[in-house]
């Protein structure tokens, strides 16, 4: 057995009590303990004259201990007390029901040092609460007054008890191998792991402290980043199809003899002879932006190369995804293979089938929707086009990975909202073709660059990063709920010119768990009291598929004044008269979904509006509801999403939870996630498989479950 394998309690200061204890980190081996990391330091370095001291400062202290006291307080509890001196000053150190520390203290004469905030009272300076030490001589004194670690704890578990283990497993680090080749820490100029260790864990000073996380920081997104491009690399080797986008381009008649279609899709579509940017002029009743044009060639320059596609594309609201992916699903049509476009949800779903429909039908191109709600006699029969190759575009939710759902040739699927489905359901749609299709993932919600980098660095991205022209600007308002009576009264005005509204609450119905403004009792209120002259309609994700196409078909066709409506309104929802949009309870809601709500007005020639309706409440609420004033950019939004609340979870198929990351942080090390991207870009693509001894435990890095990137909640 490795001596990195012995367990904890045969540390100096753990014992078996505090080995039972640690378990709740996970500290059960030296090794366990060597890589459980600060989450942050103390630095007691700084040792001055009592009498300089501040309140509200936080300081290291070294004085006489003078006099040590106990009082009873309410509750059978006490306050312990012990009182200091230097050559300057006194201050008084105190501990709330902590009786042990008098037993501690009393009868010794000598110095103390300790640490902690500093604070006035009316007897003098006071430290509540400090950590502190008995000390024999200087040298004590100094071992205290230094860079201290704080770690993370549970219940039960004593900073004084994680701090002994982790100082003891240091003995230890003799045995522990450097899992980086030298050349590469070299060549990153990186330090090895034992004194990055060491440092981590008792610094001798700041700058060592930073360089020896540089080091782990680096090691850790780099294992990331090693499996991202292998997994990239892999995909390139695997047989794909190669569509013939030049002869498209060029106007050629051109049926791939793999694809093994019914129909001549150029006969049916009328477009013989006509280049493929001529099929979308005439497709699109709209012209494409610069940036639309430019990631739609990345596309088709994926789509043309004989290894399968996997392309993500960002854009922010309103940008023009589906246009995008509708110059895709024609070129792929054309080439004579079944497409399949999966949206999270079933008003989306609805949305993508109808616009597809609209601009596809025409041309003779055929599109079904598939999604649970359908009747039996409807999912067989869309289920049998599907298979015959009656079907060219399959749009649908979850529905489409069902296994009684089979294409005849299935060339390209595209997942919109990816976010929001886990691996395993994006694998089962790619599944559905015998041949590895093209793929293309969709996002509304924009990711910050570094979760880019580290959710899916195996794709390429394409970023569409202009909005259309005639996109109006939104102005956002933040009201308190003492206001929402006013804001409702704008809304009426706004009615009077003509123009419609959203209003979007976080529940469906009323909950004795949750003090929030429920859909159903809204559109009740507002219906029956605040607004009964107006045209109200209600729209919630627990009613029919039929119904709620209905309500939003008859809300765009103008018979309703305010549509009152949970989150299910949050995407794909275009209705270009409508100009307000009413968030209540705002203070529920993520930034990017907010910022996706708003996106649902602005879309006519009218001048639009947000107003967020929450309580200042917390700083947090604060923070948020200002962001959501300063800006519609929403990559900076998601931005400050991910600083404010987080990653979330990285490893694995979850989607929700904490960080996989042990040390590095998304945010604050997006220069070393950088660094670490390309030196392993540089690696594998040298080394694919990273093999040779000298790779042998990186290696094993790489393969561990918590290096296997997949997705996260940034909504």
């Amino acid at each position: 057995m490795s001596r990195l394998e012995t367990e904890v309690q045969y540390l100096k200061g753990v014992g078996p009590r505090g080995a039972t204890s640690l378990q709740k980190l996970g500290i059960r081996t030296v090794e366990d303990a060597l890589f459980n990391f600060p989450r942050r330091y103390e630095d007691r370095r700084n040792l001055p004259p009592i009498r300089s001291l501040q309140p509200g400062q936080t300081a290291t202290i070294l004085g006489q201990l003078i006099s040590v006291d106990a009082r009873p307080i309410r509750g059978g509890r006490v306050i312990s007390s012990a009182i200091v001196r230097d050559g300057t000053g006194k201050i008084t150190l105190t501990w709330f029901n902590q009786p042990w520390v008098k037993r501690q203290l009393e009868g010794k004469t000598g110095s103390v040092v300790a640490f902690g905030m500093v604070k006035q009272t009316v007897a003098g300076l006071e430290m509540a609460s400090p950590e502190w030490e008995f000390v024999a001589d200087d040298e004590a004194a100094e071992a205290f007054a230094r860079i201290m670690p704080v770690y993370a704890l549970s219940d039960g578990v004593a900073q004084r008890t994680v701090r002994a283990a982790c100082a003891g497993a240091l003995a230890y680090l003799d045995d522990l191998p450097d899992p980086l080749p030298p050349e590469l820490r070299r060549r990153e100029k990186l330090p090895d792991l034992a004194w990055s260790l060491r440092q981590i864990h008792a610094p001798d000073s700041e700058i060592d402290r930073l360089r020896a996380r540089s080091r782990l920081v680096f090691e850790e997104f780099f294992y990331l980043q090693c499996g991202l491009a292998q997994r990239k690399q892999s995909t390139q080797t695997e047989v794909g199809i190669a569509f013939p986008i030049k002869a498209l381009l060029a106007g050629e008649t051109v049926v791939a003899a793999e694809a093994r279609t019914l129909f001549d899709p150029a006969e049916r579509t009328g477009l013989q002879g006509q280049p493929l940017m001529a099929q979308v002029e005439a497709m699109l009743p709209f012209t494409l932006t610069g940036a639309q044009q430019r990631v739609v060639r990345e596309i088709w320059d994926d789509m043309a190369k004989p290894f399968p596609m996997n392309r993500l594309v960002q854009g922010d609201v309103g940008s023009g995804k589906t246009a995008v992916a509708a110059c895709a699903l024609l070129a792929a049509v054309r080439s004579g293979y079944q497409t399949a476009l999966m949206a999270p949800t079933e008003i989306l779903a609805e949305q993508h089938s109808i616009g597809l429909r609209r601009i596809f039908e025409p041309l003779g191109i055929r599109v079904e929707l598939f999604v649970g709600k359908n009747s039996a006699a409807q999912r067989r029969s869309v289920q049998a086009k599907a298979e015959s190759g009656e079907v060219d575009i399959a749009v649908g939710t979850h529905a489409l990975i069902q296994d009684a759902v089979k294409f005849r040739n299935l060339g390209l699927a595209i997942i919109d909202e990816q976010h929001r489905f886990g691996v395993m359901q994006r694998k089962a749609l790619r599944d559905k073709s015998e041949a590895s299709p093209d793929v293309l993932v969709m996002t509304a919600t924009p990711i910050p660059r570094t979760l880019t980098m580290t959710l899916y660095g195996d794709l390429d991205v394409s970023i569409i990063d202009e909005l259309p022209p005639g996109r109006t600007p939104i102005k956002t308002h933040w009201k308190t709920t003492s206001q929402r009576d006013w804001v409702y009264e704008r809304v009426r005005e706004v009615i009077g010119q003509g123009r419609q509204a959203f209003v979007v609450c976080p529940l469906v119905s009323e909950t004795e768990k949750m003090n929030a403004q429920a859909a159903e009792d809204l559109y009740s209120r507002l219906q029956n009291e605040v607004l009964p002259d107006l045209r109200i309609a209600l729209l919630h994700g627990q009613m029919k598929a039929k119904e709620k196409e209905d309500i939003m078909a008859r809300f765009r066709d103008r018979e309703f004044d305010i549509l009152v409506s949970t989150t299910v309104i949050e995407v794909g929802v275009d209705v270009p008269n409508a100009s307000v949009m009413v968030i209540e309870d705002a203070n529920r809601f993520g930034l990017a979904q907010l910022h996706q709500l708003r996106g649902r007005v602005g879309r006519g020639a009218h001048a639009s509006f947000c107003v967020l309706i929450a309580d200042d409440s917390s700083e947090d609420v604060r923070q948020r509801m200002e962001i959501m004033r300063e800006t519609t950019d929403g990559f900076r939004i998601a931005d400050e999403d991910l600083r404010l609340r987080g990653p979330g979870v990285i490893a694995g198929t979850q989607q929700s939870g904490q960080s996989g990351l042990r040390i590095a942080d998304l945010v604050a090390d997006s220069k070393m996630l950088t660094v670490a991207r390309a030196a392993a870009i540089r690696e594998v693509g040298l080394n694919p498989g990273l093999t040779g001894d000298e790779w042998e435990l990186a290696r094993q890095r790489v393969a561990e479950p918590r290096n296997d990137m997949a997705v996260v909640t940034v909504s």
